[in-house]
């Protein structure tokens, strides 16, 4: 089977119908969050990358067929007008690292119907899920307030794609490194690690088991974890192994448990009367943005910040309120009127400002010369238009746009994200199509 069969059942039931009704010309559908989540300012876009990759390998084969048929009970060859379906239709995306914010489109596909409606759950599945955790990560790059972060998220991600997700957004988002050694390899990032507790456990003694690690990776910089049984002993072993053994040049000591600020203060004493004063602290333990936000604020001499298990599944806000909605079929602008629910027809664009609200607009729509256009011809005919971009252009891309942020937006606690307007264009066209399914739709199902 092929990545195909990774969706949801009523999105094939509902292309099978499509086919049998002759309805496969071209839907355009659009990907958005309806709301950002509490404590949110702004989200990052991300997981483009991944989902060009997916929508271009995109084809249903003959194991695809027999797992349809098995799921709907059906004998294969019911199914066999999506034999061979690819992917040719083209996508208009902001990039990944682009700051956005709610009802904005992430990504709009058009292609016909039928292959439109089948890739809807990878999509969202994909971009839903990057964009939290790189939401979450650029919000401990702002904590941070310039001192590195550090992804050690893997061993409490759900699953081993999430964790290499984490890993990729972090990068993103300007993260220092992962300790993921299959992410660092196949995403070309630094690997970051140190050692747990149970090292040195295994040892008689600290001073052994820092010992034993140094040699073991003679001229290196090393990071010894200080705080096994008891802090200050830990750090005073740590000075005294460090100027025995050298070169320490880059090396550090790391603090993973009890108040962290105070033990860093302990810390920083200790070594710097040791004359180390270049040997680094690194805090870790339950650290999100909140955590490295407040020991920032109380000036605490930590050089390295890791965050793990709150920042790799997003915590605080796990998922997004994301939809990928029809916006357009056949040339014939549609939405939908549900209660809460209600969406704006047509293909769209993005206008964005200096320093003022982001404009949602009609695709045709032409920007005044001040404002830039977020959505971008990503792919055309199923194929890419340009090849991958490296992760270091959405970083440049996220630290330029995020700098131009309001402070209330950037703020950790109590954030106030900015609120995209309707162009008059967008506003009209939503009216025209409210009125026209009003009367012919809902009037005369009301007499």
């Amino acid at each position: 089977m092929s990545e195909a069969t990774n969706t949801d059942l009523y999105e094939l039931t509902m292309a099978m119908s499509y086919v049998h009704e002759g309805m496969t010309e071209p839907a355009t559908f659009s990907l958005f969050v309806r709301d950002l989540p509490p404590e949110r300012g702004f989200l990052v876009a991300a997981g483009l990358e991944p989902a060009l990759d997916y929508l271009g390998a995109f084809r249903i084969g003959p194991a695809d067929l027999d797992a349809f048929g098995a799921a709907l009970g059906r004998p294969s060859r019911d199914l066999v007008p999506l034999l061979g379906t690819t992917f040719d239709g083209e996508v208009r995306a902001v990039p990944e690292g682009t700051v956005v914010f709610a009802n904005e489109p992430l990504l709009e596909v058009t292609a016909p119907l039928p292959v439109a409606q089948l890739v809807e759950t990878y999509l969202l599945n994909l971009v839903s899920h990057q964009t939290a955790v790189a939401s979450k990560a650029a919000r401990c790059m702002l904590a941070a307030a310039g001192r590195p972060v550090m992804d050690f998220s893997m061993r409490r991600t759900h699953g081993l794609e999430a964790a290499r997700d984490a890993a990729r957004t972090g990068a993103l988002v300007g993260f220092a490194g992962t300790s993921n050694v299959a992410a660092a390899a196949s995403l070309g990032l630094p690997a970051i690690g140190t050692m747990a507790h149970s090292y040195v456990e295994a040892f008689p003694s600290e001073e052994s088991a820092f010992r034993a690690f140094s040699r073991a990776h003679p001229g290196r910089p090393v990071t010894l974890l200080v705080d096994t049984y008891d802090t200050g002993t830990g750090v005073r072993t740590a000075a005294r192994v460090l100027k025995s053994q050298g070169p320490y040049a880059g090396s550090a000591i790391r603090l993973d448990s009890g108040d962290l600020g105070e033990q860093a203060v302990l810390a920083r004493g200790i070594l710097d009367a040791a004359g180390l004063t270049d040997v680094r602290i690194v805090a870790s333990g339950g650290l999100d943005e909140y955590g490295v936000d407040r020991l920032v604020r109380r000036q605490a001499p930590i050089d390295v910040y890791a965050v793990g298990t709150r920042v790799g599944v997003a915590a605080d806000a796990p998922y997004l309120d994301s939809a990928y909605k029809m916006v357009a079929y056949d040339g014939r602008p549609v939405m939908k009127l549900s209660s809460t629910k209600v969406t704006a027809p047509g293909p769209k664009q993005v206008f964005r400002s200096h320093g003022g609200s982001d404009v949602i607009a009609l695709r045709h729509e032409h920007p005044a010369s001040d404002v830039r256009p977020l959505l971008r011809p990503v792919m055309r005919h199923g194929r890419r238009v340009t090849e991958p971009p490296p992760l270091g252009e959405a970083r440049e891309r996220f630290t330029a746009e995020v700098a131009q942020l309001p402070p209330e937006s950037r703020r950790i606690t109590g954030p106030l994200p900015q609120q995209p307007v309707f162009s008059d264009q967008l506003k009209a066209l939503t009216e025209q199509v409210r009125h026209r399914i009003e009367s012919e739709i809902l009037a005369p199902e009301r007499v």
